[in-house]
């Protein structure tokens, strides 16, 4: 059996294990990153928010992939309730807080090939193309069996491998799950009306219409529907669905077509009890799952990479134990308020669409109301959206590590 040595193990190769790789090989920490091909299929997008994109661009990812992202410039929130209290239009301008765009949308393979690319030219760290097979805890070390047969063994496993993690399962963190009455579909299209970089999005009684800019004449959307309504709409012909995308976005962008690839998923959000336990840091997917609600759910994860990536290089340089409990235990204390804030928003949101309490959509208006309606305000939520004052690691400061 093959067997190999490094101070870091990242396991999982999406967006956020290779940010936390490509931030830990950069500072000089000999790291491995295990990981499988991304499939050829995927036709996900990811809205990148500001500081995320300030992270990657530090990294030297970002300038590999922007060409393909549409900035963010302004943000509509609609109300398409028939309801007796709705809550007035809501636009937020990035430039009434000094930035270009809140950020960016990009498809999922390009960030990915993007990262990838930047990744191979680090000498620290080393690409292992293999699936995780176990992994194994221990005092001193933490090891991961590969498909190959070969071992790794390293002071400290990230765990990218998302909501599904070996690494958590290994480290005996259990998760507290919440389900919602509510399925998501994804779609790529393209429209004959220009999206003038604006992201839309509809509040229905099922859950938010999001319609996203990509390059070009093109969007992608996130459409939240009753899990009764799913099938039908995902059987739908190209033709038929653009037509009923179309309806249900009031003909904003004109004349629809359907790209391939349909994402479908009921929604759920997942929290691990624990980010940190037994040489194992959790990360991404694996310590948190999101609704798509809110372009919260990979933001999170780039904090958490950019957070660990951050105490280990600062052990490293201290001469300290890369891996030791204290370490993983200030990980979790430092993510554990940020992913908590952001459940809990996307949350309330996320019922106050759904709920028939006259009380709490009268809340919902009035609170959006405040953000229309004074300014101060609205610049103060808008800057915490894109940067949380709380969770600002250096990389998404734009500071090397």
């Amino acid at each position: 059996m093959n067997h190999s040595i490094a101070e870091v193990v990242v396991v999982g190769g999406g967006p956020v294990g290779l940010t936390a790789a490509i931030a830990l090989a950069s500072a000089g920490v000999e790291t491995a990153l295990i990981a499988m091909p991304a499939a050829a299929t995927d036709n996900r997008t990811t809205a990148l928010l500001a500081s995320s994109v300030t992270a990657l661009d530090t990294l030297g990812v970002w300038a590999r992939c922007a060409g393909a992202a549409a900035p963010l410039r302004r943000m509509r929130l609609v109300d398409d309730t028939a309801r007796l209290l709705r809550a007035p239009e809501v636009c937020f301008d990035a430039a009434e807080i000094g930035l270009p765009a809140f950020g960016y949308n990009i498809e999922n393979r390009h960030l990915l090939a993007a990262s990838e690319s930047r990744a191979r030219e680090i000498p620290a760290l080393t690409f292992i193309t293999a699936k995780a097979e176990d992994v194994a805890t221990g005092e001193a070390d933490v090891s991961v069996g590969l498909s190959t047969g070969a071992r790794i063994t390293a002071k400290l496993a990230i765990g990218a491998d998302g909501r599904r993690s070996l690494c958590r399962s290994a480290a005996g963190i259990e998760t507290e799950i919440r389900r919602y009455p509510q399925t998501a579909l994804t779609f790529t299209l393209g429209h004959a009306r220009p999206h003038q970089d604006i992201s839309t999005e509809f509040h229905t009684e099922s859950g938010p219409f999001t319609l996203v800019p990509l390059p070009g004449a093109r969007s992608s959307l996130v459409f939240v529907v009753a899990p009764d309504d799913a099938p039908r709409l995902a059987a739908l012909s190209d033709a038929d669905l653009a037509t009923e995308i179309e309806r249900r976005s009031h003909s904003l962008l004109g004349k629809i077509t359907i790209e391939s690839g349909r994402g479908v998923f009921p929604l759920t959000a997942e929290v691990a009890r624990h980010f940190g336990k037994k040489r194992i840091a959790l990360v991404g997917e694996a310590a948190h799952v999101m609704p798509p609600i809110g372009a919260q759910g990979l933001n999170l994860g780039l904090r958490d990479a950019a957070t660990i990536s951050e105490l280990v290089v600062a052990a490293r340089r201290d001469g300290d134990d890369v891996g030791a409990q204290d370490l993983t235990a200030r990980y979790e204390h430092m993510r554990r308020a940020d992913v908590t804030s952001r459940s809990l928003a996307v949350d309330l949101l996320n019922r106050s669409l759904l709920s028939d309490f006259l009380p709490l959509q009268g809340a919902r208006g009035f609170g959006l109301y405040l953000l229309d309606r004074i300014g101060p305000l609205r610049r103060a939520v808008m800057r915490e959206g894109v940067a949380p004052a709380a969770s600002q690691p250096r990389l998404m400061r734009g500071e090397a590590l």
